[in-house]
């Protein structure tokens, strides 16, 4: 007697389903890739860039490891080492005193009224410019270094307010009150550990309160108008004096110039006469007539000359019809008559 269904006898072939295994090993393989990619980003995560005018801070668990230029870099991954990349040559601005919305300014009061040293209210707007110049001690010695700014200049700028009067930081004084809120300014910020480097501190308004502010004003432009009254004289002396000067310079030397003429004319002349003298000396009678006729000859050199015997009658000897334009009168020489023979 057969049976019909007979039960197969356990084995190895429930184990080893080759579908089962292929299906296992294909698993596996996506698995690992998945794992290996994920690494592969988690490592190239550490690439990063440090741009122009910037610096890189590199952290390794938290503890600050190094610094690095601009250009392309390479840090371990988070979390073993983690970077900050700050920007040092951007010019950073503050307001004190205002807020700058679109292209209005709204004055804040809070800030900007305070005490001047003569016990005046003042509204004071200060202008603020600078720099990163250490990322560490920006990054890590202070929360907020932006608003320690703020704070430290409100602080300087009350303090040398305050220590001169309404009139002083209104007009003469006001550059030298910026350099006040400036040194101070910069001395608070290193003091903080802060890491900001001030450029450039300028008060852009120093007004009193408005009941009396065009008073003030008026008493402002008095002074300008002195200061410039002031320099335009000083720009006409400056122009006046050189040339007064100058033409007392050349008087001088003209005087120089004619009294070596002079002194060299006279030489020249003592010197002819000492030589006339010797050969004076050794004929007398011929040098006299020499000189007689050289002395003639200059004085007639530009007359006319007509010679006439004396002697003749008439009322006219001679009448100059030749030239009566002539500015030079004729000279009439009379001669002795010839005796007759």
């Amino acid at each position: 007697m057969i049976r019909p269904n007979v039960p197969n006898e356990p084995g190895l072939s429930g184990f080893l389903n080759p579908e089962q295994i292929n299906r296992f090993l294909r698993s596996s393989r996506l698995f690992w890739i998945v794992v290996i990619g994920v690494v592969v980003l988690w490592l190239l995560s550490g690439i990063y860039m440090v741009g122009p005018g910037e610096r890189g801070i590199v952290l390794t668990f938290g503890q600050l490891t190094g610094q690095s230029e601009p250009g392309l870099h390479y840090r371990l991954p988070v979390p073993i080492q983690s970077n900050f990349v700050v920007d040092t040559a951007r010019v950073r601005t503050a307001e004190i005193g205002y807020r700058t919305e679109g292209d209005t300014q709204r004055v804040v009061l809070e800030e900007a009224q305070m005490l001047t040293g003569d016990e005046n209210m003042v509204v004071v707007q200060l202008f603020i410019q600078y720099l990163v110049h250490d990322p560490v001690a920006y990054l890590f010695h202070v929360r907020d270094a932006e608003g320690v700014l703020k704070a430290s200049a409100e602080i300087a700028l009350r303090s040398t307010v305050g220590q001169n009067t309404i009139d002083f930081t209104m007009t003469e004084g006001r550059v030298q009150a910026q350099d006040q809120v400036k040194a101070q300014l910069q001395e608070l910020l290193d003091q903080y550990r802060t890491g900001l480097l001030v450029t450039e501190a300028r008060l852009l308004a120093v007004d009193p309160p408005s009941d009396v502010r065009d008073a003030f004003h008026d008493v402002v432009r008095a002074f300008e108008d002195r200061e410039r009254l002031v320099k335009e004289s000083e720009g006409y002396a400056e122009q006046v004096v050189p040339a007064a000067r100058g033409e007392a310079a050349q008087m001088v030397l003209e005087a120089e110039a004619y009294r070596e003429q002079r002194l060299i004319r006279a030489e020249g002349d003592a010197a002819r006469f000492l030589a006339l003298l010797a050969e004076y000396l050794k004929a007398p009678e011929v040098m006299r007539e020499r000189l007689y006729l050289e002395s003639i000859e200059r004085v007639l050199s530009g007359a006319t000359i007509f010679v006439l015997e004396t002697g003749q009658g008439g009322v006219l000897p001679f009448l100059p019809l030749t030239d009566l334009n002539s500015p030079a009168a004729p000279v009439i020489v009379p001669t002795e008559p010839t005796p007759a023979p």
